[in-house]
């Protein structure tokens, strides 16, 4: 199921935010995840909308969506990827938003083709201002 975040489950999504990224980023040291994880937690998830995929009251994924189109976050737990979880938060979100955008990971080409399956495509390659890694901005538009 579906819904949006409910403040009690912000732990379990940081979680899953901090083991997921630690993984899909390999090229990246973990203790750079560590680092951000409270500025993800205080600055970034209040000012998103996040969707939870949650079965069995285990949250399997989330997407947060920033100011009505950028898509910071799009998780799955390793254990449930590749059953299809990643692209019904993206299609929920596709049908409440007419434009998405994200940044993903050149190296994370795993991710790259999700997204390039999902009809996004690459507008952009530059550097992400933080970790100083090359980096692909993609977008989705919704077709009349």
């Amino acid at each position: 199921m579906i819904k949006q975040l409910e403040n009690f489950e912000m732990e379990q999504v940081m979680n899953i935010w901090l083991k997921t990224n630690i993984t899909a980023h390999n090229f990246i040291p973990k203790e750079y995840w560590i680092k951000n994880y409270d500025v993800v937690k205080d600055e970034y998830m209040p000012i998103s909308t996040t969707f939870v995929y949650k079965e069995d009251d285990t949250i399997k994924a989330f997407i947060s969506i920033i100011e009505n189109s950028f898509i910071g976050a799009l998780f799955v737990l390793e254990d449930y990827q590749g059953q299809g979880i990643g692209k019904k938060l993206l299609d929920h979100c596709k049908s409440l938003y007419s434009n998405l955008e994200l940044g993903v990971y050149e190296k994370n080409t795993a991710a790259v083709n999700f997204y390039k399956h999902c009809g996004f495509i690459v507008k952009k390659e530059q550097l992400n201002e933080d970790s100083g890694i090359t980096e692909y901005i993609m977008a989705w538009t919704k077709e009349d």
